[in-house]
């Protein structure tokens, strides 16, 4: 009986003061839950497990005394490797993690490397563009032209000539972007990418096919070349004129040369390839058949007068314009026919 009873220097009877029972008393702590707390002596209460000695169970299994700084850790032989996260590899002894970090590496060096260059040549390119924009604008400078299909454009030649010697003539279409000066090399290389500066340029200039007679419109065909670029400048608005709404749109093209001013007018635009020998056919043996040559084109045209055939029957000469149709790829050629406006006659009127 003594001992349900406090003895001398015995606190366990002071739960019992209180009116509660020593055995299930909370072990409670200052700005504690008391539900979170186990009573004392018996652990199965807060649902922990039935061995005394369960314990937190680290990821990584190396023995306590063992841990002396990552370094060491990595240099033990008898540390066991359980991390599922170590997906770099750099704690494992496994080769092929090793590899795959290596690879992955190499692969997002790779990947700003793409991009670095994917930028500096968006941004070279940029560049090339308004600097082929400044020397046409400054060439540009040099003739007084007019929207005014009926007013052609007014050159000065001698500034032109002090530029650049190799010019033979104007080319203007009202309403268009298209007014250009035009020069003759000795081939038709020189200027693909050249400019009137004798530097690399990406539009190079307008220029007329080296085999034909300067200042133009004295062969058969005059053919005049000009890059369509990718930013619209140049020639795209000829390659744009294969819609026959854009075509029926254009009345005049001039063509204007130190001894001459030629009035023109769009007799149909076909689309060929690079191969197309024929198309760079500049001379003929008669009129006649220039005008069979004609023909042939017409029935290949994607836009057209619809008078050509009239029109054709009257012809001696024409212009061509020909640049690049992106339709079918880099190799496709557009190129615009025009004939000379007969004497007397309104352009715009004569449909």
């Amino acid at each position: 009986m003594a001992a349900h009873f406090k003895q001398p220097g015995d606190d366990r009877g002071a739960p019992a003061r209180l009116g509660g029972n020593p055995r299930t008393h909370l072990n409670t702590r200052r700005g504690g839950d008391e539900s979170y707390h186990a009573p004392e002596g018996n652990p199965h209460a807060a649902g922990l497990p039935h061995r005394r000695d369960a314990a937190y169970i680290p990821v990584v299994s190396e023995p306590p005394a063992r841990r002396r700084g990552h370094n060491r850790r990595r240099r033990d032989r008898s540390f066991v490797e359980t991390d599922p996260y170590d997906l770099s590899g750099r704690r494992s002894r496994d080769p092929r993690k090793r590899v795959g970090r290596v690879i992955s590496v190499l692969l997002f060096v790779a990947g700003v490397t793409l991009i670095a260059a994917a930028a500096l040549t968006w941004a070279r390119n940029q560049w090339q563009y308004r600097e082929q924009d400044r020397i046409n604008e400054e060439l540009a400078s040099h003739a007084d032209v007019s929207d005014n299909a009926a007013t052609p454009p007014q050159v000065d030649w001698e500034a032109l000539k002090a530029v650049n010697d190799e010019v033979v003539g104007w080319l203007q279409i009202p309403g268009t972007t298209v007014n250009f000066p035009v020069y003759q090399g000795p081939d038709n290389e020189k200027y693909l990418n050249t400019s009137v500066e004798d530097s690399y340029s990406l539009g190079g200039q307008v220029f007329m096919d080296y085999e034909n007679t300067p200042p133009g419109m004295v062969d058969g065909q005059t053919l005049v070349y000009g890059h369509h670029l990718r930013n619209g400048a140049m020639f795209k608005p000829i390659a744009d004129l294969a819609d026959q709404e854009a075509f029926d749109a254009v009345s005049t093209v001039w063509y204007v040369t130190e001894e001459a001013t030629y009035e023109l007018e769009p007799l149909l635009l076909y689309e060929t390839d690079a191969d197309d020998a024929d198309a760079r056919r500049l001379t003929f043996g008669s009129v006649e058949e220039l005008r069979s040559y004609l023909t042939d084109l017409l029935a290949r045209a994607e836009a057209r007068r619809p008078d050509a055939a009239e029109l054709i029957a009257g012809a001696s000469n024409v212009l061509t314009l020909c640049t690049c149709s992106y339709e079918s790829g880099d190799t496709g050629r557009a190129l615009l026919v025009c004939v000379p406006v007969p004497a007397g006659t309104d352009p715009a009127t004569s449909d």
